[in-house]
């Protein structure tokens, strides 16, 4: 080993140590030394919000990353198969519920690439082919913690849970997905919202609005005056200011005229809003928005 080497390994050696000198006492003084450690260089923006992930993982539970019973697309045996098919081509997910005509049963999980290999095969003919497939589903409790559900994930190769509250009711599902954008942040895929867009019109009076919209975008698109603090500028922050914490998906808020529901979000920050006008006192009561 070269002199400059050896001495350029020392310098690494001797930060890592200053850094480090004073044992962390807790989660938060832990944190605060690799923000430390962020600021002289010696990890990466990235390496620390992956670090940071990994340590808020362990302190979170399914019910805090888990999608909501009415957000989750389900599969209803007692519609017919060619609506079955339809709705599979539509929602482009990968693993569906299937529930029974009463919604008040999971029968279990159907696989897309399972309904695929059973259409190539000409196999696919009626509900009865289609029971055929059904994988077993997995219960969790919503108090579980995440931690353990990701090793249990890898080592059941399992890449869904169905979580249950304490009334063994259906509370949501969760997946190996899931629990891995609590690391690594948001996972897009081809099917994921385009980024560009802003604000997205739907169906009926609804809107899709990524939190990340700056006030005077949302103000001039909808023709509305906001009423806010002068150093909050995207929507995010002002739906985070009025719930006093990191907006959770699923949440809803009626603010100034409109219903705002979480389509998505992480444990540090939020990324997309439905949105929907609340034109009357009822509405805001309900809160009901069309998907």
């Amino acid at each position: 080993m070269s002199e400059s080497d050896s001495s350029s390994r020392s310098s690494w050696i001797d930060r890592i140590a200053r850094v480090f000198s004073n044992e962390p006492e807790d989660l938060d003084d832990l944190i605060t030394l690799l923000k430390d450690a962020q600021q002289q260089g010696l990890i990466d923006h990235d390496a620390f919000f992956m670090i940071e992930g990994v340590l808020d993982v362990n302190e979170m539970r399914v019910r805090d990353i888990m999608v909501p019973r009415p957000q989750v697309d389900v599969i209803d045996e007692s519609e017919p198969l060619d609506v079955i098919l339809s709705e599979i081509a539509r929602s482009a997910h990968s693993r569906y519920p299937v529930i029974s005509e009463t919604k008040d049963q999971v029968l279990g999980i159907l696989l897309a690439k399972d309904v695929l290999k059973l259409m190539v095969q000409g196999q696919l003919n009626s509900i009865e082919d289609l029971r055929s497939i059904y994988r077993k589903p997995v219960f969790i409790p919503e108090s579980k913690r995440v931690n353990v559900l990701l090793r249990e994930f890898k080592s059941s190769h399992n890449h869904m849970a169905l979580v249950v509250d304490e009334y063994a009711g259906l509370a949501g599902v969760v997946t190996i997905e899931d629990v891995l954008e609590q690391i690594v942040g948001e996972i897009e895929d081809e099917h994921d919202e385009d980024e560009e867009a802003l604000i997205k019109a739907q169906n009926g009076t609804s809107f899709k609005v990524q939190a990340i919209t700056p006030l005077e975008v949302f103000a001039e698109t909808f023709k509305v005056v906001l009423d806010h603090d002068s150093n909050i500028e995207t929507l995010g922050g002002l739906i985070a200011t009025h719930l006093g914490h990191v907006p959770q998906k699923g949440e809803e808020l009626v603010l100034q005229g409109f219903n705002f529901r979480v389509l998505k979000a992480d444990s540090r920050r939020v990324h997309l809003f439905l949105v929907k006008p609340v034109n009357k006192a009822s509405d805001a009561g309900s809160a009901d928005i069309d998907d």
